[in-house]
């Protein structure tokens, strides 16, 4: 197209009364379950509505459907288990450098997201360490004890609602996505079943590859969301490993993503990598130009990566050295849930612009750096920031798209 297309990474805010259900489920509670599908089918016309006015050309369903971006995997897989398990420290997250080197900063920023999901009245050892007897922190990791087999059941629901949205707006938009998890980032995931960690994680493949076949087959793009597979370096060395150890880890980890993604266009599927969507100083990050090289592995159309934000806006300077593959195109975030100031449509043209000088504007597509909802109860920004963001994004892609093709542009 004669334009730069608005889009996002996908997680967006869950209005409150989605919420309520949402943490009463969580807390094991009987619910309306009719009243609840109305709900959430509801709250999936308003997002792609509210999406569609802010101007976004490929919308998602804004995870409405999901707890989270990783555990929703764990509601459709059976072979799994759920067991309590001794942290290492305060949070669920896993120890590293940065924690190591920030610990005072970590603790103020965990106590923030832990006040936020009580006050959203969803405490529960799924979403928040537990303190025990002793006084230390437990939380839960999902174990794997039996074969892994997927259940369409919550997916069909899923692209039902998304579907039915979308038909209110079918002039209005360009394509629409779904996200789903990579391999790499089904995180708090232990095996106990199979017999190596190669046959695990090409298990789960072959799970997720269910999931990406159906979104791709219900004429939707699949977006395969992948933050771990960069913060594992972090996690890796904090704990003695090696760059080697890494590469090794990440590289089966590819290969098993390429596997899902066997037979499926290379057009209809977007990979989005980040470096973990908390808000922490990140100094320990991979730099972009090491992995490049790993992203650029996985056999998709369109790669997502964070650009907006101060730890790795500079990074857009990679593929002066990197040539983009021919036919392959690149979604940069130009605005970030790292901040609660909202982006010039200005400043989001030039990242734009910049960019499309040295790939192509015909390469490019407006982004952001992570989804505004970690999970349903972390939010990055308030919902009044998000939305703001994400009408500046669309505006700056027009400004862009203007500079670009001249009175060509169709905007």
């Amino acid at each position: 197209m004669d334009r730069i297309l608005a889009t996002h990474t996908g997680s967006l805010i869950r209005p409150p009364e989605l919420l309520a259900f949402l943490a009463a489920k969580e807390r094991g509670q009987e619910i309306d379950e009719d009243a609840y599908q109305r709900c959430l089918r509801d709250s999936v016309a308003d997002v792609v509505r509210r999406q569609v006015q802010a101007g976004i050309d490929v919308p998602d369903d804004g995870e409405m459907g999901k707890a989270s971006w990783i555990t929703f995997l764990y509601e459709r897989v059976s072979g799994l288990e759920v067991r309590p398990i001794q942290l290492e420290g305060a949070s669920m997250l896993p120890p590293s450098r940065d924690r190591q080197a920030f610990p005072g900063a970590y603790a103020a920023l965990d106590a923030l997201d832990e006040a936020a999901v009580r006050e959203s009245s969803a405490a529960s050892a799924n979403f928040l360490p537990e303190e025990d007897a002793a006084g230390g922190n437990r939380g839960v990791a999902w174990v794997c004890t039996g074969p892994l087999t997927y259940d369409r059941t919550a997916l069909d629901r899923d692209i039902a609602n998304f579907k039915a949205a979308l038909a209110e707006h079918e002039h209005d938009l360009v394509a629409a996505f779904l996200p789903v998890v990579a391999p790499a980032s089904a995180y708090w995931l232990q095996n106990e079943y199979y017999s190596t960690e190669e046959e695990f994680v090409f298990a789960l493949a072959d799970a997720l590859r269910e999931e990406y076949r159906a979104i791709v087959d219900a004429g939707l793009l699949v977006q395969v969301d992948d933050a771990v597979m960069m913060h594992e370096a972090d996690t890796m060395m904090s704990r003695g490993g090696s760059w080697d150890d890494y590469r090794r880890w990440a590289d089966l980890r590819v290969r098993a993503l390429n596997h899902a993604l066997e037979g499926l266009p290379e057009e209809r599927v977007r990979y989005h990598v980040c470096w973990g969507s908390w808000h922490g100083p990140h100094v320990f990050d991979p730099p972009l130009k090491d992995v490049v090289d790993l992203i650029l592995a996985v056999n998709a159309g369109t790669y997502a990566i964070e650009q907006g934000n101060a730890r790795h806006e500079h990074e857009w300077r990679v593929w002066e050295e990197v040539p983009l593959p021919e036919g392959k195109k690149l979604i940069p975030g130009v605005v970030t849930h790292h901040t609660n100031v909202v982006e010039h449509p200005e400043l989001v043209a030039q990242r734009l612009i910049r960019l499309a000088g040295v790939v192509g504007r015909e390469n490019v597509l407006a982004g952001t750096d992570c989804g505004f909802a970690q999970g349903a109860f972390i939010q990055r920004v308030h919902p009044e920031i998000q939305w703001a963001k994400l009408a500046a994004l669309a505006e700056g892609a027009r400004l862009a798209s203007r500079e670009l093709w001249g009175a060509t542009a169709a905007v």
